[in-house]
């Protein structure tokens, strides 16, 4: 038997012929307080929402079946668990959380949960990934690639530095860290397995050069960390953010690339015809693309004056990325320089529905109080000088089993300010970049996307096998590597 206590400010409640009240103490908190039988029953804290009591058989106590913060965090915890443990898009599985949780057991309106929905996110990531999806399909960012590589003139150690260089880039203009390891990557180790380069060097470089381009304000998962932090109260650090993981990767990807013998790379020479011959090219069928050896056609002109010309009016006039990118990707299909049609069916759906489903999900739990008994764990395991590394340990080792982007952002960076409250002080900025580093650095594990787009572009002949076991080493390492280097820098 259940007994629904519902949220007037003193309702008194007959419990099987016991009496008991429920006070409305705080805005949003309830005491549940009586005595039964001479017994005092204990105090319940509940953010929002009904709460149920049920008999207890000890010392016939009533005591709380489950209450609205608790369950929502477990439900947090439950689709973190499935993001790392299965291949359901976690998105489509919080969507369903947050509804059954908020409306059918909290009572609320559905309105409500859905007001969690993040609309302004959902529509700069849309209108980014189109842009730079017909950017992609006509060939221009192919063409920009081949172009870079050709650049290095015969020494072979400046060939992976290159494509360090490339793939961040490539993702700085928009495309984010995936869509660019998906681009370099298939030439980047074609380029290894022709001149010789160790496989496992060459995807060390483009997987860390890759992600050293995650939180550029116009890629897609700086948008969703701008975003987050905006509501935190980190408005306006879009620039550090960048740079803090572009320094972060660019420091382990160097480090490593000398450390496992890249520097022996310069004493030898590569000849470029055999080198780049016969590349991978990837430009949309439908215009024809001739090659990446021939030049830019005015199609790829076009492209990059758009790009351009967003990246000029996001630095220099703040213009809204999203607005800028739906009006680039409307001239260009206005234009019939990019196909349309092409580029919606190729944009990364799975990933938004991902981002927007966790971020309800998130929404719900900052609603109900359930984000203040994830802060009060965290805190539990920290002080005001370990919190940076601790964050950057926790994130990084989910982060090796699940989405970055998806998953561990939105769930992470909104308890910062909690955190800090929690511990008696403390640097939001620097708990939010020790989150955005931990999170990062692991990504090159071929647990991932972006190591797992390297392996698959392994050439042939390569021991795929330790190459996998060699990343997955690498990548495991940088939740040890992220925790000491934020602890160390932003203590």
């Amino acid at each position: 038997m259940f007994t629904r206590l519902t949220r007037h400010s003193s309702l008194p409640v007959n419990l099987g012929g016991l009496r008991a009240s429920v006070v409305k103490r705080t805005p949003g908190s309830f005491l549940h307080s009586s005595v039964i039988d001479g017994l005092l029953i204990f105090s319940i804290y509940n953010r929002q929402g009904p709460f149920y009591i049920r008999p207890s058989l000890v010392n016939r106590k009533w005591s709380v079946e489950m209450s609205l913060p608790i369950l929502s965090l477990w439900a947090l915890i439950a689709a973190i668990v499935a993001s790392c443990a299965t291949e359901i898009n976690v998105g489509i599985l919080s969507l369903a959380l947050a509804l059954f949780i908020g409306v059918y057991y909290g009572g609320m309106k559905l309105s409500e949960v859905a007001a969690g929905f993040p609309t302004q996110l959902f529509f700069t990531l849309v209108a980014v990934t189109l842009l730079f999806g017909q950017a992609r399909l006509n060939g221009t960012l192919d063409k920009v690639a081949h172009r870079a590589v050709r650049s290095c003139r015969g020494n072979l150690g400046l060939v992976p530095i290159m494509f360090f260089l490339l793939a961040l880039v490539l993702g700085s203009i928009g495309p984010g860290n995936i869509a660019s390891a998906a681009l370099v990557a298939p030439m980047a180790m074609a380029v290894a397995g022709r001149t010789g380069i160790s496989a496992f060097l060459m995807a060390l470089m483009v997987g860390n050069g890759a992600n050293a381009s995650s939180l550029s304000p116009v890629a897609p998962t700086g948008i969703i960390a701008n975003g987050i932090m905006a509501r935190i109260g980190l408005a306006g650090m879009e620039w550090q953010n960048y740079f803090n993981v572009c320094l972060a990767h660019a420091s382990v990807g160097f480090a490593g690339y000398f450390l496992f013998g890249g520097w022996r790379l310069f004493r030898r020479t590569y000849h470029e015809q055999d080198a780049f011959a016969d590349l991978p090219a990837k430009a949309d069928s439908s215009h024809n693309a001739s090659g990446a050896s021939e030049g830019l056609e005015p199609r790829h002109w076009l492209t990059l004056g758009v790009i351009g010309a967003l990246i000029a009016g996001v630095i220099f006039f703040n213009l809204n990325v999203g607005m800028g990118a739906l009006a680039g990707a409307v001239l260009l299909t206005v234009l019939r320089v990019a196909n349309e049609a092409h580029a919606i069916r190729a944009m990364p759906w799975s990933t938004i529905l991902m981002v927007t489903g966790v971020t309800v999900l998130i929404a719900l739990l900052e609603k109900t109080g359930g984000m203040d008994l994830f802060t009060t764990l965290l805190a539990r395991f920290s002080t005001q000088r370990s919190v940076t590394g601790v964050t950057a340990f926790l994130t990084g080792s989910i982060s090796v089993y699940s989405s970055t982007s998806g998953v561990v952002l939105p769930a992470f960076l909104p308890t910062v300010p909690g955190l800090i409250q929690k511990l008696g002080g403390g640097n939001p900025m620097a708990i939010a970049s020790s989150i955005n580093v931990g999170s990062h650095l692991v990504d090159v594990s071929p647990l991932s996307t972006i190591g797992a787009l390297c392996i698959a572009a392994a050439p042939a002949g390569e021991d795929t096998r330790s190459l996998f076991r060699k990343m997955l080493a690498w990548g495991l390492s940088m939740a040890v590597v992220a925790a000491a280097g934020c602890y160390l820098v932003f203590s």
